[in-house]
């Protein structure tokens, strides 16, 4: 194919937002050589690296099907599956997509800016998944748009770089792994070993974007050192962060060689920030998280996402590895490459460490259940999910802090949990790799005992498959690093509940199983009226139950749906579950060079 002739492909797609007020999208594919019985064209009805059932399907409207200038049936034969009529030459499939969803995972559009990930508006025509396919995209016809740009990694066929036009794809895989943004935004742009980098800002922010830049480039690099120490060489020839800033905000989704964010505008630096801010540490942990997926997810798979069953769900109990040593490696990434301070790290980890101490559901499920329940419990959680389930990013992210630190204690330092995502990467990830199937659902024991030496069975049957909790202190001890732990939040130990506010009122969002509202018959949805006699609010509460002590019984009144109702309930003692992390100042020698090579 030419720059001269870019609607060659036996697959064309053409795709312009064709009303940006009513939030639609026009897509028409053209095929040249359907299936002559009848060709099957189906949405995907997830988006990898969000596991829930989102049924894309729902949003397409007006859809047809034409055979040169002749209208054809089209027969829908499930939530997101037509059948076009058998015919002679090529078929054309036109429909639009209602775009209204300001997420990661879908797609946006209106007159400031156009959105949208190939799950939500590129049908699949079945059989023909392997084929190679070009995608026309076109501008809105308002003058309003006229300044439009366009940000994608897609391969470029007929259009200039930032430019509307015609772009490629090798297959519709490939398709789907390139996110579109359009409209008018910020451009930032650097280089990581040689690799050319951007970041794209869509909504309104004073940005420091030389500071940013500067210390995106430093991640960036760190992370392509960590899995090609010797050529220092990206698995991308591009690499592209599609920012969208919001007021309150936060999320990514990884692709082959971008990252959709979306942020809250105050986490971006400012110019003149001199420190580092809880929100931009929180966004470069953001980036850097995304980013890992490049190797860790997008190229190294669980076996069964190779290929990806895009009609259902894809099960597997590996996403503790895959999304858990991810968010273990994102802000460790960020202190290696000197974005974040030691002690800024420290803290990141004493939060994930508290998160999951605050948890009771960690004692029931293991992260390798709830990476195999992901699909129905993870992202879909109710009142009930502390109780029930544990994060398999929290508390995979601390079994890989455990893997790591045991592995550089049985080894001297000689080996780390670093070697293993290397031999992950040159077995099941790296472009010359030898078995591109992905990686076994019982295969994570061996290729670690082949990378470090190191037997760990018993030690990933309990942290990863088992529920017992983590030695986290002893392992850290070992770096010279003590963990020390305080009461969190005072009123919600005391009455084993979370709390929310809503319309200034406060409301039971979730009771703790055996905490002292659940064992007075409290439940979740309750609206907390008085204690004690008194009336109560978000800014009394706390200094009543600092005047009560442990054991110590109150009378609640609250109501359920309508009914008033009182609780006799018994005060918890406030737990420990707030973690502080704190280096020791004078370490051993033997201490120091452990934290050292961990850290550094």
């Amino acid at each position: 194919m030419t720059r001269n002739q870019p609607h060659q492909a036996n697959l064309h797609y053409r795709i312009v937002p064709i009303d940006p007020h009513a939030h639609l999208f026009e897509i028409e594919l053209i095929c040249a050589t359907p299936d002559p019985a009848g060709q099957q064209a189906a949405l995907p009805a997830w988006i990898p690296g969000s596991y829930m059932i989102r049924d894309f399907a729902r949003h397409l409207i007006a859809i047809e099907a034409r055979s040169g200038s002749r209208r054809i049936a089209l027969e829908k034969t499930d939530k997101h599956t037509w059948r076009a009529a058998a015919c002679r030459g090529p078929l054309t499939l036109r429909y639009r997509v209602y775009a209204w969803d300001l997420s990661v995972r879908g797609a946006h559009l209106d007159a400031t800016h156009g959105f949208f990930n190939g799950t939500s508006v590129f049908l699949r025509l079945q059989g023909l998944e392997h084929e190679p396919c070009t995608v026309e995209i076109l501008p809105p016809a308002e003058a309003a748009c006229i300044d439009w740009q366009v940000a994608t990694t897609l391969r470029r066929v007929d259009a200039k770089r930032w430019g509307f036009g015609t772009y490629g794809a090798a297959s519709y895989d490939e398709l789907i792994d390139h996110p579109v943004e359009m409209g008018q935004f910020t451009k930032i742009t650097f280089e990581a070993t040689g690799v050319p980098h951007a970041m794209t800002i869509t909504g309104r922010h004073d940005c420091d974007a030389q500071r940013l830049a500067k210390d995106l480039a430093r991640i960036c690099e760190a992370q392509i050192r960590l899995f090609e120490p010797r050529s220092r060489k990206a698995p991308f020839d591009q690499y592209l962060f599609l920012t969208t800033v919001v007021g309150d905000g936060y999320g990514g989704l990884e692709h082959r060689s971008s990252t959709a964010l979306i942020a809250a505008r105050a986490d971006l630096p400012y110019s003149g920030m001199k420190e580092m801010s809880d929100g931009y540490r929180r966004f470069l942990g953001l980036a850097s998280h995304e980013y890992f997926h490049a190797w860790n997810v997008k190229r190294i798979k669980p076996h069964v996402f190779v290929p990806y069953d895009l009609d259902r769900e894809n099960y597997t109990s590996l996403l503790w590895i895959f999304e858990g040593f991810t968010s273990y490696y994102d802000d460790l990434m960020l202190l290696r490459s000197g974005v974040i301070s030691q002690q800024d790290y420290l803290s990141a980890l004493a939060a994930t460490i508290s998160q999951v101490a605050r948890t009771p559901g960690r004692l029931l499920q293991s992260v390798a259940e709830s990476s195999f329940d992901a699909w129905t419990k993870y992202y879909r959680q109710d009142e009930n999910a502390p109780n029930a389930i544990v994060s398999y990013y929290t508390k995979g992210a601390l079994v890989a802090l455990c893997l790591d630190l045991t592995i550089r204690q049985r080894t001297g330092s000689r080996r780390s949990l670093d070697d293993v995502m290397r031999a992950l990467w040159r077995r099941y990830g790296a472009n010359d790799a030898s078995e591109r199937h992905g990686l076994p659902e019982a295969g994570f024991s061996e290729l670690l005992l082949e990378a470090t030496g190191l037997d760990l069975d018993d030690e990933i049957a309990r942290w990863a498959y088992g529920t017992d909790e983590l030695p986290l202190a002893g392992l850290l001890e070992h770096a010279a690093i003590s963990i020390e732990r305080k009461p969190g939040n005072r009123r919600e130990a005391m009455l084993g509940a979370r709390l929310s506010v809503r319309n200034a009122e406060l409301v039971i969002s979730s009771a703790m199983h055996r905490g002292a509202a659940h064992r007075a018959g409290l439940s979740a949805g309750d609206l907390l009226v008085a204690l004690d006699g008194l009336r109560i609010d978000d800014r009394n509460l706390k200094a009543m139950l600092e005047r009560r002590q442990t054991g110590e019984r109150v009378r609640v009144h609250a109501f359920r749906r309508d009914e008033l109702m009182e609780f006799e309930l018994e005060l918890d003692a406030p737990e420990g579950l707030e973690a502080k992390l704190i280096a020791q100042a004078k370490p051993s020698a033997a201490r120091a060079r452990f934290r050292k090579a961990w850290l550094n």
